[in-house]
C-alpha cells in the first residue's frame, strides 16, 4: 500500500512540474499585446452595444497597434477625452488605456520596438480580410 501511495505522489509532483514549466511568466511584450487586444475588443463591443450613449459615438476611434509609435498619442488622447465620465464602460476602458500607456512608457520602455510611426494607420486601419466560413 505504501509504494502505491509513493508512486501516486510522485506522479502528482511530475504532473505539477510539467504544468508549471508550461506556465511561463508573461513578458512585458506579451502583457502589452494582450492588453491592447483586450482594449480594442472592449471598444468594439462598446460601439456595438445596445445602450450606446451619444457620447460613446463621439469617442475617438480606438484601434491600437503597439508596433506603431503613434499608439502612445492615441492612448493619451483617448484617456484625456473630456466626455462620457458618466458611462461606466467608458471609464473602465479609459482606465485600461491609462494602464497600457503607463506600462508602455515605464515598465516596458526598453522592451518594445516600434516598427512605424504612421498615425493615419491607427485612424484607418487596414484589417485583414474575413475568410468565408
Amino acid at each position: 500500500k505504501l509504494p502505491t501511495m509513493k508512486m501516486l505522489l510522485s506522479l502528482i509532483a511530475l504532473l505539477s512540474a510539467a504544468l508549471l514549466a508550461d506556465a511561463a511568466p508573461p513578458t512585458c511584450y506579451s502583457r502589452v499585446l494582450s492588453l491592447s487586444k483586450e482594449i480594442t475588443e472592449s471598444f468594439k463591443e462598446l460601439q456595438t452595444s445596445k445602450a450606446v450613449d451619444s457620447c460613446v459615438e463621439a469617442l475617438p476611434r480606438l484601434y491600437l497597434d503597439i508596433h506603431n509609435y503613434c499608439v502612445l498619442a492615441k492612448l493619451r488622447d483617448f484617456v484625456a477625452y473630456p466626455r462620457c465620465e458618466r458611462v461606466l464602460e467608458v471609464s473602465e476602458l479609459k482606465e485600461k488605456a491609462r494602464s497600457l500607456y503607463t506600462i508602455m512608457i515605464s515598465y516596458c520602455r526598453r522592451d518594445l520596438v516600434f516598427l512605424t510611426d504612421d498615425c493615419s494607420a491607427l485612424e484607418n486601419p487596414i484589417l485583414p480580410p474575413i475568410e468565408p466560413s
